[in-house]
């Protein structure tokens, strides 16, 4: 056998040189950066992509940064209201965009689904500390159905709820307050419309000063969430209770319901009031879904009623064909007060909107007015 020339030898793989590429020349790593100089400022409004934060509030300093999110942010939703880390460009002089960078620890999340049979929960707001529910008193009609969903809501976001009535020139609410008088419930009425203040365009209600003082009195040191119908006044006491110049509209006279107005939340300072002082007036929302709040949070939320849980059987649906609910016989012992009977209704019918029927949809809608 002839043997190899010396001049030759044998190859394997480790011989052959890999020219690293552009790309992967760097190990990957998860690590963010801390940005330890992030600033941080409160989100007052959000509009396709763009964030509107207040720093500095109540300083000399105070400003308004426009943001965009950061790439690592970007499965997670930012809302009015909550606290945010900016770095970049914050010092909100025109055409400057800084980065948000962090979302801080909420202290409370009001959320909603679109429908009842909805796994997908949204965000309303964060960081709010009271929900102001606004009805009217006629035109459009009061809705149990309605105002029962925002306190569920509310209970379930550990938010304290406060029921506003307006027109009550219209209908005596008596009727509509006693369904509520056993909840531990505030409730602002509006007085007659001939001491009103001015409300800004011809469309806009008339409201009196009185509500809109004890109201600018409750709001006074605390983060709100406005909500309500369209037609009932929301935007015009937003208007009265911060001079700003939110959209406001009727009521159709055939359908009964109010027009669309507001189309993005809004954070807005009240007026006139300690430093803190918060409005955040909510978008249309077309439906207000509770299919992320579990039943017996539910009933706990009808708080006349959810001291029966406890006699209830395990695993108890609470609904009218249950066995052995102890709700019944709750409510004809007279333990839930003299609207009982109503408040067991309106209950059962959210339980069964879980289920695939009971309330109305416009029951479940959120408007602005």
């Amino acid at each position: 056998m002839a043997r190899r020339s010396s001049t030759r030898r044998d190859w394997d793989e480790t011989d052959v040189r890999v020219r690293a590429h552009k790309s992967g020349s760097r190990p990957r790593t998860k690590d963010r950066p801390a940005h330890e100089d992030a600033v941080t400022g409160r989100v007052v409004t959000v509009d396709r992509g763009r964030y509107t934060a207040v720093l500095d509030e109540d300083t000399d300093a105070e400003r308004l940064v426009v943001a965009v999110r950061a790439k690592e942010l970007r499965r997670r939703p930012v809302v009015a209201g909550d606290l945010v880390g900016l770095v970049g460009d914050v010092t909100g002089a025109p055409d400057t965009l800084a980065r948000l960078v962090r979302i801080e620890e909420r202290s409370t999340v009001l959320r909603r689904s679109a429908d009842d049979d909805d796994p997908v929960e949204r965000v309303v707001v964060a960081n709010a500390d009271q929900l102001v529910v606004v009805v009217a008193a006629a035109e459009p009609e009061p809705r149990t159905g309605f105002v029962d969903r925002a306190l569920v809501a509310a209970y379930d976001a550990g938010i304290d709820p406060l029921l506003c009535i307006t027109k009550t020139d219209l209908r005596d609410p008596a009727g509509l307050v006693a369904h509520y008088t056993a909840l531990d419930l505030p409730v602002l009425v509006s007085g007659p419309a001939a001491g009103a203040a001015p409300a800004g365009d011809g469309a806009s209600l008339p409201l009196d000063r009185g509500l809109v003082e004890a109201l600018r009195e409750r709001l006074d040191g605390r983060v709100s969430v406005l909500l309500g119908h369209s037609g009932v006044g929301k935007s015009t006491l937003v208007n009265a209770l911060t001079g700003a110049d939110r959209a406001t509209g009727g009521v159709n006279a055939v359908t009964g319901r109010g027009r669309h107005t507001s189309s993005s939340a809004l954070a807005l300072k009240v007026e006139d009031a300690s430093p803190g002082s918060w409005i955040i007036d909510t978008p249309g929302i077309r439906s207000f879904g509770l299919a992320h709040v579990d039943p017996d949070r539910i009933v706990e939320a009808f708080d006349e009623l959810g001291g029966a849980i406890a006699e209830c059987p395990k695993g108890c649906r609470h609904t009218e064909d249950s066995p052995g609910c102890a709700l019944d016989g709750w409510v004809a012992r007279g333990r839930a007060g003299a609207a009982g009977a109503a408040r067991l209704a309106s209950l059962r019918r959210l339980l069964r909107a879980r289920e695939g029927s009971g309330d109305a949809p416009e029951d479940k809608e959120l408007g602005v007015g």
